[in-house]
């Protein structure tokens, strides 16, 4: 990105590097300013495929695929990389053409994908063998040699994820269970809820500590009450015989 830049004024890329530094730093956190920073860095360098890129990407993340579709392929006209052909992919799906996406899951581009990518693409067609109602073919969509292998790599968790969330769906509830406890083994960043569908398989609920802290104490606090007013009222009710005697 940084070559890119220096083909600006350097007035200019300075205020496109700090827009798209904004945009990587809220991407997950608040995608809509993430979106309206890479807004202002494609207003000042629309023909660099970085901020090309960068607002595709702010597209994506609040759910305007026609916008980050167009925005990936400028940026893979100016560039000639395949790397965001899943993610291309995955926009088609976004828009509710999921046949394109499988369409594009065939296409040459795939296989100059690294291994990475080719497993992303691999998830995007399960994905879109879902949306057509597919069930049974994307499981064995994602039945893959990176499925099978044990070791653990960054896309591992996601797409054993997948995988369990794709049984699940045709019903096959026990091997569901063993592929979200392997995703939960790999997902060691917690990038996907596979502890909390574990625990709903398992028939596990979870209560809040904090609350039933609380309403315990407020029952004690209660209870402690009661015993003071009775306290009280017995306390009232002994001085009152013994002013009674005294009158006697």
């Amino acid at each position: 990105m940084r070559q890119e830049l220096l083909s600006l004024p350097k007035t200019l890329a300075e205020d496109v590097a700090k827009n798209l530094v904004m945009v990587a730093k809220l991407l997950d956190e608040d995608p809509e300013k993430a979106y309206g920073y890479s807004r202002v860095a494609l207003r000042l360098a629309s023909r660099v495929a970085a901020v090309r890129e960068a607002a595709g990407f702010a597209a994506y993340a609040v759910g305007k695929y026609s916008e980050a579709l167009a925005e990936f392929r400028a940026a893979r006209r100016m560039t000639g990389s395949v790397e965001l052909w899943p993610v291309m992919a995955d926009c088609e799906r976004g828009m509710g053409r999921p046949e394109k996406a499988l369409a594009m899951a065939g296409e040459p581009e795939v296989q100059r994908l690294d291994r990475a990518g080719q497993v992303e693409m691999r998830l995007v067609a399960a994905g879109a063998r879902r949306d057509m109602g597919q069930a049974d073919a994307a499981v064995v969509t994602l039945q893959s040699p990176e499925l099978a292998s044990n070791a653990v790599h960054p896309w591992t968790a996601r797409l054993r994820y997948a995988y369990a969330d794709a049984l699940l769906e045709v019903g096959r509830e026990g091997e569901a269970r063993d592929w979200f406890a392997k995703a939960l083994e790999a997902d060691q960043a917690g990038t996907t809820d596979a502890s909390d569908r574990l625990a709903e398989l398992d028939g596990v609920q979870f209560t809040d500590v904090l609350e039933d802290s609380e309403d315990s104490e407020g029952g004690e606090g209660r209870a402690g009450a009661d015993e003071d007013v009775r306290d009280g009222a017995a306390g009232e009710a002994d001085a009152d015989e013994r002013s009674e005697s005294d009158k006697g």
